[in-house]
Protein backbone atom coordinates (compact mmCIF):
# COMPACT_ATOMS: atom_id res chain seq x y z
CA UNK A 1 0.00 0.00 0.00
CA UNK A 2 1.08 3.29 -0.71
CA UNK A 3 -0.35 5.80 1.14
CA UNK A 4 -3.51 6.55 -0.87
CA UNK A 5 -7.21 5.59 -1.62
CA UNK A 6 -9.81 4.64 1.32
CA UNK A 7 -6.93 3.02 3.51
CA UNK A 8 -4.68 5.84 3.50
CA UNK A 9 -7.10 8.50 3.47
CA UNK A 10 -8.33 7.49 6.53
CA UNK A 11 -5.33 7.11 7.99
CA UNK A 12 -4.24 10.90 7.16
CA UNK A 13 -7.49 11.89 8.36
CA UNK A 14 -6.72 10.23 11.66
CA UNK A 15 -3.42 11.47 12.12
CA UNK A 16 -4.63 14.79 11.67
CA UNK A 17 -7.52 14.72 13.58
CA UNK A 18 -4.66 13.71 16.48
CA UNK A 19 -2.81 16.63 16.04
CA UNK A 20 -5.73 19.03 15.94
CA UNK A 21 -6.65 17.49 19.38
CA UNK A 22 -3.39 17.65 20.99
CA UNK A 23 -3.25 21.03 19.65
CA UNK A 24 -6.36 22.23 21.46
CA UNK A 25 -5.64 20.64 24.85
CA UNK A 26 -2.29 22.61 24.84
CA UNK A 27 -3.42 25.79 24.04
CA UNK A 28 -6.64 25.25 26.35
CA UNK A 29 -3.36 23.97 29.20
CA UNK A 30 -1.63 27.44 28.39
CA UNK A 31 -4.40 29.68 28.34
CA UNK A 32 -6.02 28.48 31.60
CA UNK A 33 -2.40 28.83 33.05
CA UNK A 34 -2.33 32.38 31.87
CA UNK A 35 -5.93 33.54 33.27
CA UNK A 36 -4.72 31.95 36.66
CA UNK A 37 -1.73 33.95 36.44
CA UNK A 38 -3.78 37.04 35.96
CA UNK A 39 -5.93 36.42 38.50
CA UNK A 40 -3.65 35.61 41.39
CA UNK A 41 -1.94 39.00 40.27
CA UNK A 42 1.11 37.75 38.30
CA UNK A 43 2.72 38.78 35.62
CA UNK A 44 3.27 36.54 32.45
CA UNK A 45 6.26 38.53 32.14
CA UNK A 46 8.02 38.11 35.73
CA UNK A 47 9.53 34.26 35.23
CA UNK A 48 7.92 31.45 36.36
CA UNK A 49 9.46 28.27 38.41
CA UNK A 50 11.60 25.37 36.86
CA UNK A 51 9.76 22.47 35.63
CA UNK A 52 9.37 19.64 38.18
CA UNK A 53 7.38 16.90 37.11
CA UNK A 54 6.91 15.70 40.75
CA UNK A 55 4.79 18.64 41.56
CA UNK A 56 2.93 19.05 38.15
CA UNK A 57 -0.06 16.77 39.69
CA UNK A 58 0.08 18.75 42.92
CA UNK A 59 0.10 21.91 41.13
CA UNK A 60 -2.63 20.83 39.01
CA UNK A 61 -5.37 19.72 42.31
CA UNK A 62 -3.94 22.98 43.49
CA UNK A 63 -4.73 25.12 40.66
CA UNK A 64 -1.34 26.66 40.61
CA UNK A 65 -0.64 28.70 37.32
CA UNK A 66 2.75 26.81 37.31
CA UNK A 67 0.98 23.38 36.82
CA UNK A 68 -1.07 24.61 33.68
CA UNK A 69 1.18 26.48 32.07
CA UNK A 70 4.32 23.62 32.30
CA UNK A 71 1.40 20.66 31.05
CA UNK A 72 0.65 23.01 28.04
CA UNK A 73 4.34 23.45 27.18
CA UNK A 74 4.87 19.65 27.49
CA UNK A 75 1.47 19.02 25.40
CA UNK A 76 3.04 21.00 22.48
CA UNK A 77 6.44 19.73 22.93
CA UNK A 78 4.61 15.93 22.64
CA UNK A 79 2.81 17.08 19.67
CA UNK A 80 5.22 16.39 16.72
CA UNK A 81 6.22 12.96 19.07
CA UNK A 82 2.42 12.15 19.27
CA UNK A 83 2.19 12.42 15.01
CA UNK A 84 5.55 10.04 14.26
CA UNK A 85 4.17 7.72 17.46
CA UNK A 86 0.84 7.43 15.11
CA UNK A 87 2.65 7.56 11.79
CA UNK A 88 4.47 4.47 13.41
CA UNK A 89 1.24 2.77 14.47
CA UNK A 90 -0.71 3.11 11.33
CA UNK A 91 2.29 1.58 8.89
CA UNK A 92 3.02 -0.51 11.42
CA UNK A 93 -0.79 -1.93 11.16
CA UNK A 94 -1.07 -1.13 7.29
CA UNK A 95 2.46 -3.73 6.85
CA UNK A 96 4.72 -1.17 5.45
CA UNK A 97 7.24 -2.62 6.94
CA UNK A 98 9.97 0.11 5.57
CA UNK A 99 8.24 3.72 6.51
CA UNK A 100 7.37 1.85 10.19
CA UNK A 101 11.14 1.22 10.04
CA UNK A 102 11.55 5.02 9.06
CA UNK A 103 9.12 5.98 12.22
CA UNK A 104 10.43 3.95 14.81
CA UNK A 105 13.96 4.99 13.56
CA UNK A 106 13.12 8.76 14.17
CA UNK A 107 11.81 7.62 17.79
CA UNK A 108 15.01 6.30 18.44
CA UNK A 109 16.36 9.27 17.73
CA UNK A 110 14.54 11.32 19.60
CA UNK A 111 14.90 8.73 22.27
CA UNK A 112 18.61 9.59 22.47
CA UNK A 113 18.38 12.90 22.43
CA UNK A 114 16.23 13.26 25.16
CA UNK A 115 18.12 10.68 27.45
CA UNK A 116 21.54 12.68 26.10
CA UNK A 117 19.75 16.30 27.27
CA UNK A 118 18.81 14.81 30.84
CA UNK A 119 22.25 12.94 31.57
CA UNK A 120 24.64 16.09 30.20
CA UNK A 121 21.68 18.48 31.60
Amino acid sequence: MNGTGPAGNGFEQRLGRLLIVVTYAAVALLAIGVVLLLLAGISPLSGGPPLDPAKLVPDLLALDPAGFLWLGILVVIATPLSRVIGAAAGFIGRGERLMAVVSLAILGVIAISVVTALATG
